[in-house]
């Protein structure tokens, strides 16, 4: 999903919380985005508060000692969906794919889901939208 603004307002927030993939913030400013990056999902809801970005990228970590929710991607998607702001785009390890059913039957917003190891080519297309 292209914002309709021009490149240099569009905002990608990339949340890298255990990582172990390359970086791609090369990818996202090739792509025409200005890149936010941090390692928590709570620095994230903290940078909502006075950015709207256009692309949000995650990871899914399952936590099994959540009672009410599946993982911390949860409360952000939870902000995402009441403001109507950014597509999210989610990594996740194919372990998991269950419980991210969860998720994604909860909040559409979610654009795109892509298991590790991933690929440029398929975040681009993701971001994109093709």
């Amino acid at each position: 999903m292209v914002s309709a603004e021009s490149p240099e307002n569009r905002l990608l927030l990339s949340i890298v919380e255990l990582g172990g993939y390359p970086d791609f913030k090369p990818l996202y400013e090739s792509l025409g985005y200005q890149v936010l990056q941090v390692t928590t999902v709570r620095k994230a809801l903290a940078l909502l508060k006075t950015n709207q970005p256009d692309v949000i990228v995650a990871e899914f970590n399952f936590q099994s000692d959540f009672r009410d929710r599946t993982s911390s991607l949860e409360s952000l998607l939870a902000v995402i969906q009441r403001t109507g702001h950014g597509c999210v785009i989610v990594f996740y390890d194919k372990e998991q794919a269950h419980q991210l059913v969860r998720l994604t039957d909860a909040y559409p917003l979610i654009a795109a889901t892509l298991p590790f190891p991933v690929a440029s080519s398929d975040i681009q297309k993701a971001i994109l939208n093709e």
